[in-house]
């Protein structure tokens, strides 16, 4: 989690007040609007995340044949986002009565935040990097899933999960229980020569990585599928704005939740740089702002079980189908309708496709909406 900012290296490590010119800035109002704003959102991100996600995990592991690595990254995804969801009421106590919990779970706890919001922005990158993949690979090669691609997938994820707990190291290392207004913070704790610069670093190397990155990867990636969606051929229009609105609402929705967030955090930057804030007022409006943005910010891992499963409608196929097998084991009565196929948008060759459409366990080239 973050905390707030502050102008001088003494203070760098101080959860709450900062010291101005004219005297101390009480930020007691500030606390104040977080044991009641926090602890709500926290809690409806919670249970709707948890939903999403738990459901995601649960038919992809028992109902879904993982066949593309983009299977395998929205699985993945959904591990970390209902892993950072489950930090979510520590927070929300802290929020309302100090952290109690002692300095490890301090430490566990903010690293598991830190990391697995950072997996899940770089799963979204990886996401768009295999849609752009299968729309413009070789139309004339079969990509299978045997040990081999599998393998492939898991360093894929392996190297993901690495770069994110990397990144959730300081948080690991500096996370600390401090005692400050009669309560206990959880809150990093650098030492006081390196505080200035490790913190302005650390706020600039996420910004770049948890945002600018992934942002500019889905961008390109989706730009470029997008066009080829487009110019398919022998599809109807209605299913390629279909596909077209899809990838705009991702990109839409990615940049809606995290540009505010990373804004502020941008801000935070250039403030512990180059002392920026020296109103009060002002720094008070920046960590409401700082709390307002980031709880947006993890609006997504809510959002995302819509974007990037419920929208398909094989997903959903897959979902109706076990909901069935349910019903039967519970003794109803399954009903007869025909269920409705997942729609994909081909992009090989017409005697291409043809020959590939009996093939199960094929990587095609296709966009599924």
């Amino acid at each position: 989690m973050e905390d707030f900012d502050y102008p001088d290296d003494e203070d760098m490590n101080d959860t709450y007040d900062s010291f101005y010119d004219h005297g101390v800035c009480d930020k007691e109002a500030v606390r104040a609007f977080a044991g009641v704003f926090l602890p709500v959102i926290y809690g409806v991100a919670l249970v709707l995340g948890l939903a999403g996600n738990a459901l995601v995990v649960v038919v992809y592991t028992s109902r879904v044949r993982v066949r593309t690595l983009t299977d395998v990254c929205i699985l993945n995804l959904a591990i970390s986002d209902l892993l950072l969801l489950l930090t979510l009421p520590f927070w929300a106590a802290d929020a309302v009565h100090g952290w109690r919990l002692g300095p490890a779970a301090c430490k566990v706890t903010s690293f598991l935040y830190s990391t697995n919001f950072s997996c899940g922005m770089l799963m979204l990158a990886c996401i768009s990097v295999d849609r752009y993949r299968a729309v413009t690979q070789n139309p004339a090669g079969r990509t299978g899933t045997g040990s081999r691609v599998r393998r492939q997938w898991l360093l894929v994820c392996l190297v993901l999960w690495g770069v994110a707990s990397f990144l959730g190291l300081p948080d690991l290392i500096f996370s600390t229980v401090k005692h400050s207004h009669h309560r206990m913070a959880c809150t990093a704790s650098y030492p006081v020569s390196m505080a200035r610069p490790a913190k302005a670093a650390l706020e600039l190397l996420e910004v770049t990585l948890r945002f600018l990155l992934p942002f500019a990867v889905m961008v390109v990636c989706y730009s470029l599928v997008g066009r080829a969606l487009s110019q398919a051929a022998g599809v109807q229009r209605a299913r390629k704005w279909r596909a077209l609105r899809v990838l705009l609402a991702v990109v839409a929705v990615f940049l809606l939740t995290q540009l505010p967030y990373n804004v502020v955090k941008l801000c935070r930057a250039m403030d512990v740089i180059y002392m920026l804030v020296t109103d009060c007022e002002l720094s008070k409006g920046l960590d409401r702002a700082l709390q307002v943005t980031e709880s947006l910010a993890l609006a997504h891992a809510c959002v995302n079980p819509l974007l990037y499963a419920f929208m398909g409608s094989s997903f959903r196929g897959n979902v109706l189908k076990a909901a069935k097998h349910l019903g039967q084991r519970l003794g109803r009565h399954p009903t007869h309708g025909a269920e409705q196929p997942a729609v994909e948008i081909a992009l090989n060759s017409p005697t291409q496709t043809h020959s590939q459409s009996g093939s199960e366990d094929q990587d095609t080239s296709t966009f599924t909406i």
